[in-house]
């Protein structure tokens, strides 16, 4: 059945990504309307988080941030799926690295790096750095449960030299390269929510105390990674510029969390900026104190 459903999906994936931009985004319009007007597609979850993260904002203020914000879901989703085709040239023309030598600075002290950043703005996008690294790439994300929409994935980041590992696949790759001095860049999406039942540390994240992901942090200190805060910031419709902000260069010497809670304010200067282009369908605060 997983099978007869990637049979079924592809075919229409793949039409999607050849689409040029003007029609893409005209297709985007229509999906909005679909996803948000008819179909309601985790609508009361994003109230309920606008609710906690804004409440200051009025209903009428929250409102138009949430129509804004499922735009750009649907823009998002459908970037992703052009990523299947997309040209080198495109892609480093629509995402744009702005101060990228403050990475490459980093690579010249010959230690590995963790990369944080959010599910904001263009996360999928970030791949294209690959382009201009020379340490070996990792992406860290959640599996895809049917396997042959996994697989897709990854021969997708493999066009940009990315390599995607799992969360319990992390440790023992990274323990695996720092054996074997192999330097590398791991990609860590640390904003979303951990089980409770895992969780080391909890935080305020938009004025709430919620526990928080830790193992970027932890990973760093273990392996003596330097750590970069990622910064996406969406310029246009289908355009985003990416800063870089150097978190830590000797992470052991930090006490613990602080670096952690060093990004998640960062992330939420973003959030604060232009909340329409955070992940709001994600339940960020379903454990909360």
């Amino acid at each position: 059945m997983k099978y007869l459903v990637y049979l079924i999906v592809y075919p229409f994936l793949w039409c999607i990504s050849m689409l040029p931009f003007p029609l893409l985004y005209l297709f985007s319009d229509f999906v909005y309307i679909v996803l948000y007007q008819i179909i309601g597609y985790r609508k009361k979850t994003v109230r309920e988080n606008l609710s906690l993260a804004l409440p200051h904002l009025s209903n009428k203020e929250r409102l138009i941030i949430e129509k804004k914000f499922y735009h750009h879901l649907c823009d998002m989703f459908l970037e992703m799926i052009k990523t299947m085709n997309i040209s080198k040239e495109e892609i480093c023309k629509r995402y744009v690295f702005k101060n990228f030598e403050v990475y490459a600075d980093l690579e010249k002290k010959q230690k590995s790096i963790a990369i944080m950043c959010a599910h904001y703005a263009s996360y999928e996008w970030v791949m294209s750095m690959n382009y201009f690294t020379t340490f070996k790439s990792f992406g860290i994300y959640k599996q895809i449960k049917n396997p042959y929409f996994d697989k897709l994935i990854h021969t997708i980041r493999s066009r940009f030299n990315a390599h995607l590992i799992t969360t319990k696949e992390t440790i023992p790759i990274i323990s695996n390269n720092c054996r074997n001095k192999t330097l590398s860049v791991y990609g860590f999406a640390s904003d979303q929510s951990p089980k409770e039942n895992c969780a080391y540390h909890w935080a305020k994240f938009m004025g709430i105390e919620v526990p928080v992901h830790t193992g970027a942090e932890m990973l760093s200190k273990k392996y003596d990674m330097n750590i970069i805060f990622l910064r996406t910031k969406k310029v246009k419709r289908g355009y985003y510029e990416a800063t870089m902000e150097v978190l830590s260069e000797n992470a052991k010497k930090v006490p613990n969390y602080e670096i952690t809670d060093q990004f998640l304010k960062l992330v939420e200067q973003q959030i604060y900026e232009t909340p329409e282009y955070y992940l709001w369908t994600h339940k960020r605060w379903k454990h909360k104190r």
